[in-house]
């Protein structure tokens, strides 16, 4: 999905995709040249009158597509076209969602697996983004980590399974989709994994790190329609673990061990 995001398209699409692979953006309005830049490196533009938002453009671009595989990837993210066979593999080892480990520009780790969204440690990742290791996942070279969630800059499935999940929640102009996303894929006893052998570099711009009134608007507006739908995600106690089970044997300790051929918790 695009939106003024001519940018970060040249910047982090500039690379060749292989031929059997389908480039569909989905185009949100954009006034900054964003569809035709896509067009002309390779892309299938769907053009939208205007924007609807995230959730409701990925699944215009989930009817648009027709592999066998998709991945619903932001345009600051580089995909590295020698990763997807593997990221492919990991899909088909079991139903559910599965994200690339994401790197910074610098190519640190970016840790885009998630723990339990709980409003604390949401409040608590804004404040401190640098601590919270339960909240805050990620995916070590040969191994793939069962996370809560993953966010939505990159996530991948079979399509006949986002569209069993119902993809995006499109009451969710922008933010907390994707937290949305991973509790109604565990709900639907799908699994959300973080592959650790598939990295891709996120050029991060978190709208909302700033003083612009519009984006805080969405993410309170997403915020509460998110904590009204999971309440008990409101109060951080004990008793997750028992309202959402499925959910708690993720949280960054169930990994699944590559090397050894067999799933374990830690």
């Amino acid at each position: 999905m695009t939106y003024e995001s001519a940018g970060d398209l040249a910047a982090y699409w500039s690379r060749h995709l292989p031929p059997d692979v389908e480039w569909v953006v989905v185009d949100n309005a954009s006034r900054d040249g964003s569809a035709e830049l896509a067009e002309s490196l390779g892309a299938r533009v769907v053009r939208q009158p205007r924007n609807a938002g995230f959730g409701a453009a990925n699944n215009v671009g989930l009817a648009a597509a027709r592999g066998r595989y998709v991945a619903f990837v932001n345009p600051d993210v580089a995909v590295d076209p020698g990763s997807l066979d593997a990221l492919a593999r990991e899909i088909d080892r079991e139903r559910g969602l599965v994200a690339p480990q994401l790197l910074h520009d610098d190519g640190t780790v970016q840790p885009n697996g998630r723990g339990f969204p709980t409003l604390s440690a949401k409040v608590l990742n804004r404040l401190r983004p640098t601590g919270g290791s339960r909240y805050r996942i990620v995916a070590e070279p040969g191994e793939a980590v069962y996370v809560c969630w993953a966010i939505g800059a990159a996530v991948a499935s079979r399509r006949e399974w986002f569209v069993e999940l119902g993809a995006w929640d499109e009451r969710f102009f922008v933010y907390y989709e994707d937290s949305d996303q991973g509790m109604r894929a565990w709900s639907d006893g799908m699994t959300v994994r973080l592959v650790g052998d598939v990295r891709w570099v996120h050029g991060w711009a978190r709208a909302t790190t700033g003083l612009r009134i519009r984006p805080w608007w969405h993410e309170l507006r997403s915020m509460a329609a998110f904590y009204t739908r999971y309440p008990a995600l409101v109060v951080d106690g004990r008793h997750l673990r028992h309202r959402y089970p499925a959910v708690d044997a993720a949280a960054g300790r169930a990994v699944a061990d590559r090397t050894a051929g067999v799933d374990h918790v830690e």
